[in-house]
């Protein structure tokens, strides 16, 4: 479901697809004042969280901490697709990542955290997961 669909929905769009594990949701940012291909960051519990706005209309939530360079510029990346995979590519060694899954697409042994991300009446929510709880 992309955000225009969810905007005229009861439901909210959520990624990923299990939100059981949800304790809380953080509103972060209205959806009008996002860009498609873009990212923006937010703090959410003390995490820098990446949000991405693809060209598809899908919002999508990783960490903002890029692994290789130890620095926090994911929502400064490239957002594209790879193979019709949507990715961003770090601005600062340029490997990119799976926004659905946050796999690295450049070293399988390396992947960032992914939040769930909703939008409830034109904002978007990011999840807030404690660890242990399914």
């Amino acid at each position: 479901m992309t955000i225009s669909e969810a905007l005229g929905a009861a439901a909210p769009v959520v990624r990923p697809a299990d939100p059981g594990a949800v304790t809380a949701w953080v509103d972060v940012v209205a959806v009008d004042e996002l860009t498609p291909g873009r990212g923006v960051a937010a703090l959410v519990a003390g995490r820098q969280v990446a949000i991405f706005l693809t060209a598809d209309d899908e919002v999508h939530a990783l960490d903002n901490l890029d692994p290789f360079s130890g620095a926090h510029v994911l929502s400064r990346g490239i957002v594209g697709d790879r193979a019709g995979v949507p990715k961003v590519a770090s601005p600062m060694y340029k490997q990119s990542f799976d926004l659905r899954t946050g796999r690295c697409l450049d070293d399988d042994g390396v992947a960032v955290a992914v939040h769930p991300v909703r939008v409830v009446a034109g904002r978007v929510e990011v999840g807030v997961v404690e660890v242990g709880v399914t």
